[in-house]
């Protein structure tokens, strides 16, 4: 579920607990732009379809004559990640997929940004549905690469982000992956091990993340990835992102310019719509 906000979130988990009587364990990834006040409904979604038994006819069609190129689609994305090739037999150009991601992080989420106290309320709804129905809930913060921090930082948001971060703790402790740590500071170059663009992680980190969450395997998992957020916690841990921040942006001035010059011209690109 891409790009969704707050409230689909809630309504996904309304559906999965109609359908899903014997549901005992949720896990949510928890994402900034998710409580936006501006996010909108994705075009997918719709309400009609959700806490149904059954499948509508549209849907059914939909489904059952997409699913051979489906599954080609997915076959050649896979065969075409082992080798670092793009659908086209090329090699993959890392940092082209970086800035145009980066570019639709700016047009995308930063053009009005204003934290919904209707989301976060949400959320709250969430909580209350998993202890209503004995649902164990675990939360995360998904780990972004660390120029994803840089948009947020650039765009003037940083301070949002953190209270984000707190009004989320409030409601329930969650295991944060961003921040700058080894995995999400892994330098931008062709061969990534950890990322495929700025905000969209390979399945070597999902594999950590879920080792973190459900103690599994821990000791693969970089100490530094994954810490434990709450009320307590909260104000010394944002303290000290705000230090690996500097240390970082001191220690990594191409990824700064890269931000700060796509930045630039979407600021212009605006300018001259107007």
């Amino acid at each position: 579920m891409n790009g969704i906000n707050a409230y689909e979130l809630r309504r996904y988990l309304q559906h999965a607990i109609a359908n899903q009587k014997d549901l005992d364990l949720v896990i949510i990834g928890l994402d900034f732009f998710m409580f936006n006040k501006f996010r909108e409904n994705s075009v997918n979604f719709s309400e009609h379809r959700l806490e149904k038994e059954h499948i509508f006819s549209e849907d059914f069609i939909n489904v059952s004559f997409s699913l051979d190129a489906t599954l080609a689609s997915m076959e050649t994305i896979v065969n075409s990640n082992k080798n670092q090739l793009d659908n086209s037999g090329y090699r993959v150009n890392r940092l082209l997929k970086f800035k145009g991601a980066i570019n639709n992080a700016f047009e995308r989420n930063f053009g009005m940004y204003k934290l919904s106290i209707q989301f976060l309320g949400e959320l709250k709804i969430i909580v209350d549905l998993c202890q209503q129905n004995q649902i164990k809930l675990i939360s995360y913060i998904s780990p972004s690469h660390a120029t994803q921090w840089e948009v947020i930082r650039i765009s003037g948001e940083w301070s949002t982000f953190e209270e984000w971060k707190r009004q989320v703790v409030k409601i329930i402790p969650v295991f944060n992956f961003s921040g700058y740590n080894s995995i999400t500071t892994e330098p931008i170059h062709n061969d990534m091990e950890n990322y495929r663009d700025n905000s969209h992680y390979t399945p070597k980190v999902g594999n950590l993340i879920l080792n973190r969450l459900l103690s599994y395997k821990e000791e693969e998992v970089p100490q530094d990835f994954g810490i434990l957020i709450n009320s307590e916690n909260i104000e010394s841990h944002l303290t000290k992102i705000r230090q690996d921040q500097e240390i970082w942006v001191k220690n990594n001035p191409d990824e700064v310019k890269l931000v700060k010059e796509i930045k630039q011209k979407y600021d212009a690109s605006l300018i001259e719509k107007n």
